[in-house]
């Protein structure tokens, strides 16, 4: 295997356990217009950025999807989300720190990308300890509003490299837990992809994608690179 110099991982699902608020939040800020979402619909959308989403949410479920209509929605969508995490807030999934700091120990940059804009994306990371700098615990953070389009297009992930310096995508790895995380990562030409299995897809699911890899957990990749603690 080629030598890894930048991990890139997804938030909600894959590092983050969110208790399937942004499922709930999303669902729900469309669901208020009338517009009927099916769970497939939804794990299909899932991991995008989240204005798109909406507007294919609403599209599928037979709205016009009129861009008022849209932003109504997003804002519902932010509205809720944060009514959801003051209520529960968002953890770490179980040995994701430990395995972000083995990364970093061995010389992995490590950056999260999310379908979240700034704005929310933000606010969690910082309520988590969560940091980019020089005492932080990552080397960057994407987040969907800052390039031209989210998963599964992937500019994320070459925003990431920009951000930390990696020259070659072959010595990049992507994880993360939902079919647009593996198809960005597929299409940045990553040294390494992986689904992980801590969302609400299966191995079985992630194989069913061109027999895409994947591990129990984020936990589970320093062992997998063959990395010390």
């Amino acid at each position: 295997m080629t030598m890894i110099e930048l991990a890139v991982f997804d938030m909600a699902g894959t590092t983050l356990e969110e208790h399937g608020d942004v499922y709930r939040a999303l669902r729900q800020s469309v669901e208020e217009t009338g517009t009927e979402v099916t769970e497939e619909n939804l794990q299909t959308w899932m991991g995008t950025d989240k204005v798109e989403a909406i507007r294919n949410l609403l599209r599928l479920g037979g709205h016009t999807g009129d861009e008022a209509t849209v932003a109504a929605c997003f804002d519902r969508f932010r509205a809720l989300l944060g009514e959801f995490y003051a209520a529960t807030p968002p953890e770490p999934l179980p040995g994701v720190p430990e395995a972000l700091a083995a990364l970093r120990a061995n010389g992995v940059k490590v950056a999260l990308t999310t379908g979240f804009s700034t704005d929310v994306a933000g606010p969690l990371l910082e309520g988590l300890g969560w940091a980019t700098g020089e005492d932080g615990n990552l080397d960057a953070v994407v987040c969907s509003d800052e390039v031209a389009a989210g998963r599964p297009y992937p500019y994320m992930i070459q925003r990431a490299m920009e951000r930390t310096g990696t020259k070659d995508v072959r010595t990049v790895l992507v994880a993360g837990d939902t079919v647009v995380d593996v198809e960005a990562g597929s299409a940045s030409g990553a040294g390494v992809v992986l689904g992980v299995e801590t969302g609400k897809l299966t191995a079985a699911d992630f194989s069913a994608l061109d027999g895409a890899k994947s591990l129990p957990s984020v936990a589970e990749i320093p062992a997998f690179l063959g990395l010390g603690a």
